[in-house]
């Protein structure tokens, strides 16, 4: 809520709007970062990755009990399981105004070879989830036109629906361009740990990369995750005692981006991501996948290389070119800044959000 959607409360205060944050698990410095962006919070019971029924309608009650209190105008639902109930409990209550913000379709949706009935189960089951809610949305913000496309040809929304906002956007003040870590070269990935992300793809491509160039460091910045798709902090310790990572773990980002060349995302899938815009906004290079999200961010060759999902051989390859010739750091870096200037800028983007909600 604060990290994502700060700058979106701060423009719809700005314009005399009220606003109420409805956060799960909130604590006293929540709550603080949230009144100074001059909303309300409100706590909610919800659970990020849970699968069971019960629970989920229970958070649907809760929903619907908080709004009834609030009764808001408008309602926003941003991630998969607020987009849904926070839709399906503003509908009960005739609630005027309804959006949604899919950000990405993540772990149910990404079909893997050899995959479990009960993964396929629960991707049916979240998709008539989406298509019960979704319809009832007067809008549904997609940050790249490939998941509109697909949430439009399963039926999850009409037609009339869809608005592409291109990203989430970065405070382009706050993320502001900083000259890259010359040496050591060093490539720097960050998110959540989990197998989705290519976390792995990048251990085996920095594993290859060391063997010819054993002064090359690789940073992985980000937690371990109850996710299904989560790697265990086991493996990456065991990474770290090889001599092939750092792992400073959950912290603050700018300052391991301070200490980066080149950033390094081997997604398989993403809304648009935002830890890559951030890399941009810095001026850092990026390597990336040709994968859904992960290709909107990187024009191949001018500020940084697409490589083929779930190929190491591929990511160190590309690696290796910015070893060969560094001077590529700097001017693919400054390339990225200027993207992210015209892409990326959150004041730009929360202005099409606010008109696109008709506020």
């Amino acid at each position: 809520m604060i990290n994502f959607r700060g700058p979106l409360i701060e423009d719809l205060v700005a314009r005399g709007h009220k606003v109420f944050a409805l956060v799960p698990d909130i604590d006293a410095s929540a709550c603080e970062a949230i009144l100074a962006l001059g909303a309300k919070p409100v706590e909610i019971a919800l659970s990020r990755t849970g699968t069971n029924p019960v629970k989920d309608l229970g958070s649907v009650i809760c929903l619907r009990q908080k709004l009834a209190e609030i009764r808001p105008d408008v309602t926003l639902g941003y991630a998969a399981k607020p987009a849904i109930y926070g839709m399906l409990a503003s509908w009960i209550l005739g609630i005027p105004a309804r959006f949604a913000m899919i950000e990405g379709l993540g772990y149910v949706f990404i079909a893997r070879s050899g995959e479990r009935n009960s993964k396929r189960v629960l991707r049916s089951i979240v998709s008539t989830l989406f298509r019960l809610a979704l319809r009832r949305a007067d809008k549904v913000f997609f940050l790249n036109q490939d998941d509109a496309a697909d949430f439009l040809s399963m039926g999850l929304v009409r037609s009339d629906q869809p608005i592409i906002i291109g990203g989430i956007g970065v405070d382009l003040a706050t993320w502001s361009a900083a000259e890259p870590m010359s040496k050591p070269i060093t490539f720097t990935f960050v998110g959540r740990l989990l197998r989705d992300k290519g976390v792995l793809d990048f251990v085996s491509a920095a594993r290859l990369v060391k063997g010819s160039t054993p002064d090359a460091r690789f940073v992985v910045v980000g937690g371990v995750d109850d996710n299904p798709e989560s790697i265990g902090e086991l493996d990456v310790e065991s990474w770290v005692a090889e001599g092939i990572v750092e792992w400073p773990g959950h912290v603050p980002v700018r300052p391991w981006l301070e200490q980066t060349s080149v950033f390094v995302l081997p997604s398989y899938r993403e809304g648009v991501p935002r830890s890559t815009q951030e890399a941009m906004a810095m001026a850092r290079a990026v390597i990336t996948t040709d994968a859904v999200g992960c290709r909107d961010t990187v024009i191949d060759g001018r500020n940084g290389f697409l490589v083929p999902v779930s190929s190491p051989n591929a990511l160190a390859a590309a690696m290796q070119r910015f070893i060969d010739t560094p001077e590529l750091i700097a001017s693919m870096g400054a390339e990225s800044r200027a993207m992210a200037e015209e892409r990326y800028d959150v004041r730009k983007i929360n202005a099409v959000i606010i008109n696109g909600m008709g506020l």
